[in-house]
């Protein structure tokens, strides 16, 4: 028997919840119920924790959001205060997984605490939202969004039968934990993408052979978030961040963005870190018919990787921002970090007479981040593309030296 945190809004849906609840208890489970309701008072079952303890963890009173009358700004103070509240009763042991439903509005409160438990604690949200584009309620971590199918407005012959799926799949989830590996390698993190995968896979083989496991993030702006999370969470040993284009992308506007805060976690958690600027040449939109106009009548130049993603080639100016950016990420890191330049393409594109190739776009990176990183932090250089195998063997050596320099 295990107990699961059931989190919402109590006043609004209170009979949806009342059920939620009676299935979790009927399959032996125990329930800590949560009140995020903020209309009214829920009375079809005890709350465990009142709205207006949530709303205080979130910074107001409960009287005051309700005297306000600003839904976005009872929506924001108690999704702050769910997540605090969770993470709380979480680190006291409370609970073993978490549960909740709701609308736009409901969802984005419900997955707000989930989003602050770490990967792995089991985590259900029956929603209207669950379709489309879920970033938003998912963030970077292993929220299980359920299609309500219909509103989330009563029990019916549908919702009855979502709301039990629902209850047997994070009853499910709790009942048993994941098997744990007998023998529990070190994990360094890695950043690959489609113009730097056989540089990556070589690096993941040789690290494997040195008894590492390497866990592989697709630089597609969720797989970087989520790689950053991973180290803020203190699940990381090394950091190999081969393919670091998300900033491409934050910068020039691009659909693989990670967001500003790209490259922050392992220089404020001192993991050792390697970083190299891989497909720094490229920034990342859908069609061509998505690329923004302002870039075609600037005449850039484009590579249509497939229908649905299309590059275009990073420019000087461009390259001198991230320049700048990679350095003062780096400067201020409590642990051993170094940067791999390879100077002779960043990417296959980059090549030595491929499409992308354009060695002052890449030398405005190389001498932007120099002249703005920490004297004590080593640039290494060498004459290959990032793909060459010359260039993983040297990434892995390289980075097994910070880590043994971090030990």
């Amino acid at each position: 028997m295990a107990t699961i945190l059931m989190m919402g809004a109590f006043d609004t849906k209170g009979l949806e919840y009342a059920f939620l609840r009676e299935e979790l208890l009927v399959r032996g489970h125990q329930v800590l119920a949560v009140d995020t309701g903020v209309v009214g008072e829920g009375n079809h079952f005890p709350a465990d924790v009142r709205a207006e303890e949530v709303a205080q963890m979130g910074g107001s009173t409960l009287e005051a959001l309700r005297a306000a009358g600003d839904r976005g700004s009872a929506m924001k103070v108690m999704s702050a205060g769910a997540a605090l509240c969770a993470k709380k009763l979480y680190d006291e042991g409370r609970f073993a997984g978490i549960v909740g439903m709701g609308g736009s509005g409901g969802s984005s409160v419900v997955t707000a605490a989930m989003r602050a438990l770490p990967v792995g604690v089991p985590k259900v949200c029956i929603s209207t939202v669950a379709s489309g584009d879920t970033s938003a309620y998912v963030g970077a971590k292993d929220v299980v969004l359920v299609p309500s199918i219909v509103d989330v407005a009563g029990v019916n012959r549908i919702s009855r039968v979502i709301f039990s799926r629902a209850a047997g799949a994070i009853c499910g989830m709790v009942e048993r934990d994941p098997t744990p590996a007998a023998d529990e390698a070190p994990i360094v993190v890695a950043s690959m993408f489609g113009n730097t995968t056989e540089c990556v896979n070589a690096c993941a083989a040789q690290l494997g052979d040195q008894g590492y496991e390497v866990l592989v993030f697709h630089a597609t702006g969720t797989g970087g978030r989520t790689m950053e999370s991973l180290i803020s969470e203190g699940l990381v040993d090394g950091v190999l961040d081969i393919t670091t284009t998300e900033w491409a992308d934050e910068i020039c506007g691009g659909v693989f963005s990670a967001g500003s805060t790209r490259l922050d976690a392992a220089s404020a958690h001192g993991v050792p870190q390697l970083v190299v600027p891989g497909c720094i040449d490229m920034a990342n939109f859908g069609g061509m018919d998505t690329v923004p106009q302002r870039y075609k009548d600037a005449e850039r130049l484009f590579y249509e990787w497939n229908p649905a993603v299309t590059l275009m080639r990073t420019n000087a100016e461009e390259n001198v921002q991230m320049g700048r950016v990679f350095a003062e990420k780096a400067n201020v890191s409590t642990g051993p970090v170094a940067f791999l330049l390879p100077l002779e393409g960043v990417s296959i594109l980059d090549g030595d007479g491929e499409l992308f190739c354009d060695r002052e776009a890449d030398a405005a990176f190389f001498h932007a981040l120099k002249a703005h990183l920490r004297s004590d932090i080593p640039v290494y250089e060498v004459e290959l593309n990032i793909n060459d195998p010359a260039f993983s063997a040297r990434a892995v050596e390289l980075l097994l030296g910070l880590m043994s320099e971090g030990a």
